[in-house]
């Protein structure tokens, strides 16, 4: 069998290791799209460089600074692509890629925004291509085992659930835009601000600092939760929240908050209980602030957001991790740990260890899946765009709450909409620049 051949949008930093994890698992590299020249770069930043070591390993093949251009050139040349990008950019790519008939794996969070969440679940089950998120832990053993022991009560019923990070570890919080700077000569920064509103080149926007920006990323949040959320959200898999609030430090209209505490309403589904349950998700430092002298996120302590000790119980989870509360008992997790901790003060009535329900990843690798799911050696990725579709629209849902603190927004999923609050249609389903609308 003919290696399948894969496109890498993006190649520097997450690009560079979803090139090399794409090929460690079986695909051949046969087309690069970046909107970096490497051959015009001088920087010794690491982060660049890997854009300079990837045009230099792939030499041979043909690259491009427009992936739209790529994807109508390869045409048949090309089986896949990967989608490294910054955030505002992860539908198009995936779009276009799906639409050519191209298997997608997509870094996380899949999208943008809320309405292109949806849009891509969507269009992978219309097309068949296979597809992956990436948020590697999800083909970890413990994660998938951690999932089949709180489906099968371990804990019972779930009353709530607990995750957090001390991100963001960047820049966040601005009240105003930097002032523009030439552009340099390595970038394309036409095709870099693509479907988003067009301003004026900075180094405080990109290549490194886009995630402190509305338009371009989405903070903490949409950084981590496809992450630190997943074991718990892939636990429950509810149907879409009910309702969502935030209270938050920080934040702008131009730029998420420096810290934020988010609590999702759902529904009981087949795991919570008959009340339902909550979702609540922590980020940031408690003291720190955003220095609009030294363009700088400033730290007094070290002491990130996290819940209480009535959650915790003098459990210790570094910076980041979740803990599912039920009836019965805790689970705690850490998703870079092949480990878990579970607290069990009653035993639940004939609750058994549940025999593996869940695929075991091969080598517990996510692009191996992937591949595998190209090749036919298993059915799907467990984290394709049917499941990471619906998780995104929840972690973008507390975005929308993050730039709204202290109002509840309840939510119309069929319609995709906030009850009672049709100003904020823009937020769901964005506008694009002229060039870069899509009809779907």
């Amino acid at each position: 069998m003919e290696k399948p051949a894969l496109a890498g949008i993006g190649s520097g930093g997450k690009g560079r290791a979803d090139l090399l994890g794409s090929e460690n698992a079986g695909c051949q590299v046969a087309a690069l799209a970046d909107v970096v020249d490497a051959t015009r770069l001088s920087t010794t930043d690491k982060r660049l460089r890997s854009v300079a070591e990837m045009r230099d390993r792939y030499s041979q093949v043909p690259f491009y600074r427009d992936y739209r251009e790529m994807l109508a050139d390869m045409g048949d040349k090309i089986d896949a692509v990967t989608v490294s990008t910054p955030d505002h950019h992860h539908f198009h790519a995936a779009y276009f890629a799906m639409k050519a008939g191209k298997h997608v794996y997509c870094q996380k969070p899949l999208t943008h925004g809320l309405w292109e969440a949806r849009k891509l679940a969507e269009l992978a089950a219309e097309t068949g291509v296979k597809t992956q998120m990436g948020n590697q832990a999800h083909a970890q053993d413990h994660m998938r085992r951690c999932v089949e022991l709180i489906r099968a009560g371990v804990v019972g019923k779930v009353l709530e659930i607990h995750a957090w990070t001390n991100r963001p570890i960047w820049p966040q919080g601005f009240a105003q835009r930097p002032a523009p700077e030439p552009v340099p000569d390595w970038m394309d920064w036409e095709q870099w601000i693509g479907p988003a509103p067009f301003v004026e080149y900075s180094p405080l926007i990109a290549p490194f600092a886009w995630r402190g920006w509305w338009d371009y990323g989405c903070g903490a949040l949409g950084d981590m939760a496809c992450h630190i959320m997943d074991m718990g959200w892939w636990a429950m898999m509810p149907d879409a929240p009910l309702s969502v609030s935030a209270e938050q430090s920080g934040g702008t209209e131009l730029s998420p908050p420096i810290s934020s505490k988010i609590t999702w309403q759902f529904g009981p589904g087949e795991y919570g209980s008959s009340r339902g349950f909550k979702f609540h998700w922590y980020d940031g430092y408690t003291q720190a602030h955003f220095d609009p002298d030294t363009w700088a996120l400033v730290k007094e302590s070290e002491d990130y957001n996290h819940p209480d000790e009535r959650v915790l119980e003098g459990e210790s989870f570094k910076n980041f991790g979740s803990v599912i509360v039920g009836e019965f008992g805790k689970l705690f997790f850490n998703r870079t740990r092949q480990a878990w901790v579970l607290k069990s003060t009653y035993k639940v009535d004939g609750f058994q260890w549940p025999e593996p329900s869940i695929p075991r990843a091969r080598e517990q690798d996510n692009y191996l899946e992937w591949i595998d799911a190209i090749e036919g050696r298993v059915q799907r990725g467990q984290s394709d765009f049917s499941h990471a579709g619906p998780f995104t629209e929840t972690i973008l849902l507390g975005t929308l709450a993050q730039r709204l603190p202290g109002e509840v927004l309840e939510w119309d999923a069929p319609n995709l909409a906030i009850k009672g609050r049709p100003e904020l249609a823009s937020w769901i389903h964005r506008e694009y620049r002229p060039g870069w609308e899509i009809q779907a």
